[in-house]
């Protein structure tokens, strides 16, 4: 099976800053680190005027996630009759225990989605809504090098994941810039601060997401080039991350669905709202991650959630296909694609 992961991506400028968390499985309410007083409340809670949802993150607490830690901190998944216990994948991913129903909900990506669904044994799972309406992904180099377009990584080093979708998207957006990918050099990706690798000189180009990465290196005052994957080809406009569930979880329970995405949007809109209250959020309940990045990132983040679409929560029909087509049209996944499948708006509100 081919790997489509970008969790290293997204997650290892948070790593960094939650090192204490990183082995933890699971969290209670109030992000204490207990797998046991989260089944106890669960157990204890009465089923007949609650839901239990075990929510699984990608990866460790980030501004990802901070609308559902706000409905959390709200009341708001309460309001709608839900008990919800915020999990972290330990050996397995996400999107495992969501296709197993060991969780019923959780954040994914797009491309990890089609993993799952082209895979020999299909999980089953879908998005249910866009947690950040466009791919805010990108190239991040030291301003210094004047790496300012994808042509100009030509001769220069390069830290890479080694993962099929990665590279191939480094070389077709290198080619449409009129540069010759062979002359990129790779090197193994080994750190958790993209900003203290180019300081140490250990690559001269990364990529990057610009709600952390790039926001890191403003509050480290270090000067930076950043270029987006969406300025150069389109079809890298893809959902990253989404809320997901497991089918059959939506198709026996479609009002709980409903009600944890209903609960969800209002946090969400509360941090578009009102970002530096949904940062506090965050930080009361992972007080491990840096407030100053933190802060940086969800004042970022505030015009990225909804960005351009009528409200928030809205995958597009036509980019989600795009994408699915690009990875058939590589042969970056174990079997086709249905370009249409893994996603729906069903249980999103307008």
């Amino acid at each position: 099976m081919k790997n489509l992961s970008r969790r290293a991506f997204l997650g290892a400028g948070a790593l960094a800053c939650t090192s204490a968390l990183a082995a933890c499985g699971s969290y209670d309410n109030s992000g204490a680190q207990s797998q046991s007083q989260s089944s106890s409340a669960s157990s204890s809670s009465d089923s007949s005027e609650t839901t239990h949802i075990d929510f699984c993150l990608d990866y460790t607490p980030n501004t990802n996630h901070t609308g559902i830690y706000v409905a959390q901190k709200k009341g708001w998944f309460a309001d709608e009759g839900l008990d919800v216990s915020i999990i972290q994948p330990a050996d397995d991913t996400a999107e495992t225990l969501i296709g197993s129903g060991q969780a019923q909900m959780g954040v994914s990506y797009q491309d990890y989605i089609a993993n799952a669904l082209a895979s020999d044994n299909p999980l089953p799972i879908q998005a249910v809504a866009a947690i950040i309406q466009h791919n805010t992904s990108g190239i991040m180099s030291r301003q210094e090098d004047g790496i300012t377009s994808a042509k100009k990584m030509e001769d220069h080093v390069y830290a890479t994941w080694d993962m099929p979708v990665e590279q191939a998207t480094i070389k077709q957006v290198m080619e449409a810039d009129g540069g010759d990918f062979s002359k990129l050099k790779m090197v193994a990706y080994s750190v958790d601060d993209e900003v203290s690798g180019l300081k140490a000189n250990m690559f001269d180009c990364v990529w990057v997401y610009e709600g952390w990465a790039v926001q890191n290196a403003a509050v480290q005052n270090y000067p930076v080039n950043y270029f987006s994957f969406i300025s150069m080809d389109p079809v890298f406009d893809f959902y990253t991350p989404v809320l997901a569930a497991n089918n059959d979880f939506c198709k026996e329970n479609p009002d709980t669905v409903a009600a944890f995405v209903r609960a969800a949007k209002k946090g969400y809109e509360y941090a578009i709202e009102n970002p530096d209250e949904a940062a506090d959020i965050l930080l009361e309940e992972v007080p491990e991650l840096d407030s100053a990045l933190v802060k940086k990132s969800q004042t970022y983040l505030a015009g990225q959630y909804q960005a351009d679409a009528s409200s928030w929560g809205i995958i597009d029909a036509d980019r989600w296909a795009a994408y699915f087509q690009w990875l058939n049209d590589n042969d970056l996944v174990t079997n086709k694609l249905d370009v249409n499948a893994g996603w729906t708006m069903d249980y999103l509100e307008a």
